[in-house]
């Protein structure tokens, strides 16, 4: 909005002349001037402009100027609109503290200074007029974040793809390579047989390497199979790489699929929450919930860590990173919240985004419709029991754990079998 486009002023009166005073004293502002002759009119024009200022008489008939503007003040949209009575009758102390009382930001008595009303009447438009150019500028910097975001994991996908189809191929062909030349190497020369298989298992630690970053980058179940598929795998790795135990909770236990753009911010979220346990709260142990209820997605992350600062909890700008920031601006893209609270001991990160029209059928309810009549379903094996949660956290059916052998470190997955 340019600092000279006009804004609209409000004016209530129920004689006409007055109106006219007042139009003529405002017009040298510059500004949009409407004109309501009852309180009625005056509240189907605010529903219909948008207005930075009003300017009303006090004795009107039937709605007067304090029931106009206590009726304005319930509305939630107009609760901080500025509000002018001018009065030449209910002039008192009296009916100034109830103007004031009702919302009014001024009050003034008749005869009316024209430069004082205009003074008035521009520092609120001047006011709105800039509230409205910080309104677009924000508009403008969430539509560059989102497309950022989106951006961001575009080139994610498109370099995990690249590494694999590239860099893996390439790393796979050399080891094909290099075994073949380890099958004809003559046995007494064992030295060079040595560096053969030597080179070979490098080369398959690399390949190891370059599978690991290319689904960390972008899981490939999570565009294949779905969202609860690809955190149950990465909440896998996790547990190997970092050590902390993690169990998934899930409801419904055939989990819906949700848009792309959707799933890719979820699964993002669930990565960086899980990144900021392993890097900041000493866990040993983090929970994660999916539910979908009541046409809201609920997602859940919490640990029995040392917890977090209060202003932390609180969002403040100057106290939260980058990675809490990207999290609260994934989900505002989706009209959802974002809330962290202390559990003591731990953290719990929750996020509620409403779904709307976006469910669509589950991987086990489009695999059931393409399976011929009589073919027979093979039996779901019971998940193994998850460890005990704080009795803050509300109990949740299981349809994936991961769970962390005390004796030699392995981490295992457990999923239902997909009918």
């Amino acid at each position: 909005m340019r600092a000279k486009d006009k804004v609209n002023v409000l004016m209530v009166d129920d004689h006409p002349t007055k109106l006219l005073t007042y139009e003529a004293i405002l017009a040298g502002l510059g500004e949009n001037l409407i004109k309501a002759k009852s309180g009625n009119e005056a509240l189907e024009l605010l529903l219909k402009h948008d207005v930075a200022v009003v300017l009303t008489d006090v004795s009107m008939p039937g709605m007067d100027g304090f029931e106009l503007a206590d009726t304005i003040r319930q509305h939630p949209r107009f609760r901080k609109m500025p509000i002018i009575f001018i009065s030449a009758v209910c002039v008192s102390d009296f009916d100034r503290l109830k103007g004031y009382q009702t919302g009014a930001v001024d009050y003034i008595s008749v005869p009316v200074v024209p430069e004082l009303l205009r003074a008035k009447v521009s520092v609120f438009a001047e006011l709105h007029r800039r509230a409205l150019q910080l309104e677009n500028l924000n508009r403008e910097l969430r539509r560059l974040s989102n497309s950022l975001i989106a951006a961001q994991d575009n080139e994610r996908r498109r370099i995990a793809r690249a590494m694999h189809d590239g860099l893996g191929q390439e790393l796979s062909a050399a080891k094909m390579v290099l075994d073949g030349l380890a099958s004809h190497e003559e046995p007494a020369n064992s030295r060079r047989a040595l560096a053969v298989s030597d080179a070979s298992a490098m080369i398959d630690r690399a390949l190891q390497q370059v599978r690991s970053i290319s689904h960390l980058l972008h899981p490939p179940l999570l565009d294949e199979v779905g969202l609860s598929s690809a955190i149950a795998w990465f909440l896998e790795g996790f547990t190997k790489r970092s050590g902390i135990g993690t169990c998934l909770d899930m409801q419904p236990t055939e989990f819906p699929r949700f848009p792309a753009e959707l799933e890719t911010a979820v699964f993002r979220i669930v990565q960086e929450a899980l990144n900021n346990v392993f890097r900041h709260s000493g866990a040993r142990n983090s929970w994660i919930a999916l539910q979908q209820q009541d046409g809201r997605l609920i997602v859940s992350v919490r640990d029995d860590g040392k917890g977090i600062n209060m202003n932390v909890v609180d969002c403040r700008p100057d106290s939260i990173g980058v990675g809490i920031g990207g999290m609260r601006q994934r989900v505002k893209e989706f009209g959802g919240e974002l809330t962290l609270q202390n559990c003591n001991p731990g953290t719990l990160l929750e996020i509620s985004i409403p779904t709307g029209n976006w469910v669509q059928p589950t991987v086990g309810e489009s695999a059931k419709e393409s399976l011929p009549a009589e073919a027979p379903a093979r039996p779901i094996p019971a998940p193994l029991t998850p460890p005990a949660a704080p009795a803050s956290l509300t109990a949740v059916s299981i349809s994936a754990t991961v769970t962390k052998d005390a004796s030699n470190g392995a981490a295992a997955v457990l999923l239902p079998a997909v009918l």
